[in-house]
Order: structure tokens, then sequence, then C-alpha cells
């Protein structure tokens, strides 16, 4: 990743203000409050925008530790794919392949191993900080730009809470109604995906006390 990359990417982070028409401001204000809440299942959801950018965010509390639940998240994609709706995925790789875009075509470095800069599908690397953070940059075409991050917090009693978050940064009208018009179905595939991970994050537990047991 460049440094401009790097610094752009920290910037929308942080929450850089982003000139927008009113317009804008008030076509994205009215979206956000019709949009349904497609989860009832998460300790806890939210869907807001600021300051130009629209932020999709969900929560769930998970009954292991951070390390494992960074494992969980960090293993995405590759030859494992994108659970559960991995065909989606992989549909709306070729669709980007179709228009110029980098598709899923390449794959990742490492199954369980990720480094910041690298690619990893049709995203890129952000920052990883291990068994904490992963912050995906997109590299598909889009009207704006997008990232994808995971977090895991521990808390009491060896839990975690699993965080994940899209990052939507569209540029004009254009860019804010392709939003409106996937949200339905983000809203099904991201509701899965954090459940998605929270169980193998289960199964990766269960592996490692088997793995455990057996080598004693």
């Amino acid at each position: 990743m460049s440094i401009l990359d790097s610094a752009v990417e920290s910037a929308w982070i942080a929450g850089k203000k982003v000139n927008m028409t009113n317009l804008e401001k008030q076509a994205a204000s009215a979206l956000i409050i019709s949009v349904p809440v497609l989860t009832s299942h998460l300790s806890s959801y939210y869907l807001t925008q600021k300051q130009g950018m629209l932020i999709e965010q969900r929560k769930k509390l998970v009954d292991k530790d951070a390390a494992t639940i960074f494992r969980a998240f960090s293993g995405l994609g590759g030859e494992r794919g994108w659970s559960p709706f991995n065909w989606l995925w992989r549909l709306r790789g070729l669709l980007d392949r179709l228009v110029g875009g980098v598709g899923m075509r390449r794959g990742r470095r490492h199954p369980d191993d990720l480094r910041q800069g690298e690619a990893l599908d049709f995203w890129r690397v952000g920052k990883v900080e291990p068994n904490y953070l992963l912050r995906l940059r997109a590299e598909m075409k889009l009207p704006g730009s997008g990232w994808l991050q995971f977090e895991a917090h521990p808390q009491e009693n060896g839990r975690t809470e699993l965080v994940q978050t899209a990052y939507f940064a569209f540029k004009g009208l254009f860019g804010l109604l392709y939003w409106y018009g996937i949200y339905p179905l983000h809203g099904i595939i991201f509701s899965h995906m954090i459940d998605a991970i929270a169980h193998r994050a289960q199964n990766l537990s269960q592996r490692t006390i088997k793995s455990t047991k057996e080598k004693l």
C-alpha cells in the first residue's frame, strides 16, 4: 500500500469531514431513517451517516477469547471463501471483472496469516493488529470507497465482543442510491457473516483442544 493510500484511509476512519451538498445530506439522512433493521439476534446493531460516511455496524458477544476470534475473521477469503454466502461474493467478483475490476482471482498469500498492504481477493489489507483488528479496503469497482473492519474486544469471563463494521464513503447521489439499493442484500450477508465468524471461532477452539489432548 502506498503512503498516500495509508494517509487517505486513516483520514476516513478518523472521521475526516467530507464535503457533501445539502441535497446529499438530506437524502442520506432520509434514507438512513427509512432503512429497516434486518437482524434481531445481535447484541448490538446500528446504521448511521457521519461526515459523508455511511457506517453499518454489528456486534456479537462470543464465548471465546479474543485471539481465537481474531483467527476466525483473519482467516476469511481465499480458498475458505466468505461464509455463508460465498457464491454471492464470487458472483460479485465476476461482475467486477466484467466491468474491468480485479474480481476474486487474487485469493490470499497464506491461509491464516495476513500482512498489511497485501491483496485478499478483491480487498486490500489496510491494517492488522494481532488478536484485535483487521481492516480491509475494497478494491472492487464502486461508486465510492469502502472498508470492512473486524475487531475483537476482550470481555469478562473469557468472552469477546466481536465487532463488524462496514464503511462506505459514497460519491454523489448515485453512490448513495447504490448503497441503498444493495442494503437489503448486505443486511442479510453481513448479519450471517458475523454469525459464521463466531461459529468458526467455536470450531477453531474445539480443534485446538482436540490437538492438545492428542499430544498429551
